[in-house]
């Protein structure tokens, strides 16, 4: 007697058991979700990771050397004369001078005090400023009997100077006009404008002996007046 399959129960698969049996056993217990962690890849180490506060030299003179050498190489490609090649390594250290103002405050932020007068200024850029990029702080810093605006600093061995080698065409250059550019960049930040350049001033016992002539601007001679 034929009987309807509906009332029949119904049948389980033999198969979906057994995949489903082999699937829970091929996950070790070692990886499933509750015991997963995520393993951390190490960060690079930038330069920003470097601590600020750090005296010690980190460029040697041979790599400083070859550095600003290839400057100079690279502007006297762009360049139709001795002025306009001044002008243009005044404008690079220019921009390390501005850097060089920042990292300093940064690292005198405790005990620096903020200058309001020239000459405070100019001594702090003679000794410490100019020790911190070349090792050493220049020679004298003079005042100019003649004009009330002008200053000088001077350094009788610019070390931008010792491995440099100027063409006979042009002798005239001092590339020691980096230096001037980082010094007018460090007068400009704390609000002392003024025009800066380098002069060639040999001698037999300092053959690159070299002036950097500070020329205020109006604003600065005229609140030194205000402040005396």
């Amino acid at each position: 007697m034929l009987q309807n399959r509906s009332s029949y129960p119904p049948q389980q698969s033999a198969v979906a058991p057994s995949l489903a049996s082999s699937s829970e056993k091929s996950i070790p217990t070692s990886l499933t979700p509750s015991t997963l962690r995520t393993v951390a890849t190490p960060r690079k180490v930038t330069i920003y990771d470097r601590n600020l506060n750090r005296r010690a030299p980190e460029l040697s003179l041979a790599a400083f050397a070859f550095l600003f050498n290839e400057i100079v190489q690279y502007s006297q490609k762009n360049v139709k004369g001795i002025q306009e090649m001044e002008t243009k390594l005044s404008e690079y250290g220019y921009h390390v001078g501005q850097r060089v103002l920042e990292l300093t405050v940064i690292r005198e932020i405790k005990s620096a005090k903020r200058e309001t007068r020239v000459l405070g200024l100019l001594q702090f850029i003679n000794t410490g400023i100019w020790k911190s990029i070349f090792g050493k702080p220049a020679d004298a810093l003079e005042k100019s009997k003649d004009q009330e605006d002008e200053y000088m600093i001077i350094d009788n061995d610019p070390i931008v100077n010792k491995y440099i080698s100027v063409p006979r065409e042009m002798s005239q250059l001092n590339c020691a006009a980096f230096q001037a550019g980082i010094v007018e960049a460090v007068m400009d930040g704390c609000q002392f404008p003024a025009r800066v350049t380098a002069h060639s001033v040999p001698t037999d016992l300092f053959p690159l002996k070299t002036v950097f002539l500070v020329k205020l601007d109006p604003v600065v001679v005229e609140r030194e007046r205000y402040m005396r």
